[in-house]
């Protein structure tokens, strides 16, 4: 058989089809995103798992350091919590904490209006202790603008004396005047 050539006039004949990659494409993104959301599950429960045992090695030191931290479960187990606290009092004899403080100074910073107060210590009791002076800074209608705090940066000795500085934090008005809140004296051993 003789096949005739192709005519000049002809049109020319189309290209040969391509293979569809499209499911070849899809195949490997599902793919690929499985592989990467399996890994971030295996990561985030890696690190679930080692902060978990993390914190039970902390409860546990806690536990060995400290002993039973939350307390009794029942609640007349709470009467021995309470007998601790009751006995932290002072004693009848000795006198109150806020007998050994006294404001020296009471100054409010010209450049940032800023208070503070220089409180003198004189520790009244027969051991030595240290202390912590809350100081309050109130208006000319007594209310309170800003509060301070001073502690001693050492023990005072019975019959010593320490000065500590309570500074207010912001600005008050002119007149605001200095009051010593509460003193907490707490003895030192040794």
């Amino acid at each position: 058989m003789f096949t005739q050539p192709p005519s000049p006039w002809a049109p020319p004949a189309a290209p040969p089809r391509k293979q569809g990659r499209t499911g070849l494409i899809v195949t490997l993104s599902v793919v690929g995103g499985l592989v990467v959301t399996g890994a971030t599950v295996a990561l985030v429960h890696a690190l679930v798992q080692k902060t978990s045992e993390t914190i039970a090695r902390a409860e546990d030191r806690a536990a060995s350091r400290y002993g039973d931290t939350t307390g009794p479960e029942d609640p007349e187990g709470w009467e021995e919590f309470e007998e601790l606290e009751d006995s932290e009092e002072p004693e009848a004899d000795e006198p109150a904490a806020e007998t050994d403080a006294t404001i020296t100074t009471c100054t409010r910073d010209s450049l940032v209006n800023w208070m503070s107060a220089d409180v003198k210590i004189v520790n009244g009791t027969d051991s030595t202790a240290s202390y912590l002076v809350f100081v309050s800074f109130v208006d000319r209608d007594g209310e309170v603008v800003t509060e301070g705090l001073g502690a001693t940066e050492d023990a005072v000795a019975p019959g010593a004396t320490a000065t500590v500085t309570a500074g207010g934090i912001g600005e008050v008005p002119a007149g605001t005047k200095c009051r010593i809140d509460r003193v907490v004296r707490e003895a030192v051993s040794g």
